[in-house]
């Protein structure tokens, strides 16, 4: 079941015992198998559960690809709105900002790059996360529609917008014209 989240309603007389890896929630009884292993695709595949009083299988039909975001170490701190300007603004060095969210995927996967790229630059470009939710005013000012958005600050003015969850060489490059 590597790289499936799969959820089984299971009824209510049924006995469980948890089991590591597995988490029960909701109002009606469910097993969720939290596998993470980032962006996997998706072949048919059949797996099975079983407990003492109770069996199912379940069957993933079609591809695709999900995105199945891992936890991962932070490494670059984050600016909100009371230290955004001494921070971003006045710094003395160029400024790279991800605007992102704890619910966006895709803002997960660019998390890594980030934490990559600020060790790589280190010295050179000073690295920001700002959570948009707690954030809301920043993201406002700067138009901030989709996340992840990764701006490029130099002299306190915005100088480059990158949106999406794009790959390293992307932000690299945008990076490498301000130095």
């Amino acid at each position: 079941m590597a790289g499936l989240l799969e959820t089984i309603a299971v009824p209510r007389t049924a006995t469980l015992t948890p089991v590591a890896g597995l988490s029960l929630s909701g109002r009606r009884s469910s097993i969720r198998f939290s596998v993470f292993k980032g962006l996997n695709k998706i072949q048919s595949t059949r797996s099975s559960v079983s407990f003492s009083s109770f069996s199912k299988s379940v069957t993933r039909r079609g591809g695709g690809i999900v995105c199945e975001a891992q936890d991962t170490a932070v490494l670059v701190p984050g600016v909100n709105d009371q230290t955004w300007e001494s921070l971003v603004i006045g710094s003395d060095v160029p400024v790279l900002v991800e605007f992102w969210a704890p619910w966006c995927g895709p803002c997960r996967m660019i998390h890594p790059v980030i934490d990559e790229l600020s060790q790589e630059f280190a010295g050179k470009f000073k690295f920001f996360k700002v959570n948009t939710d707690e954030s809301p005013t920043i993201a406002s000012k700067y138009g901030i529609r989709s996340i992840p958005t990764v701006m490029i600050f130099k002299d306190g003015e915005k100088k480059d917008t990158v949106i999406g969850a794009v790959p390293k060489s992307t932000l690299t490059t945008s990076i490498e014209k301000l130095l």
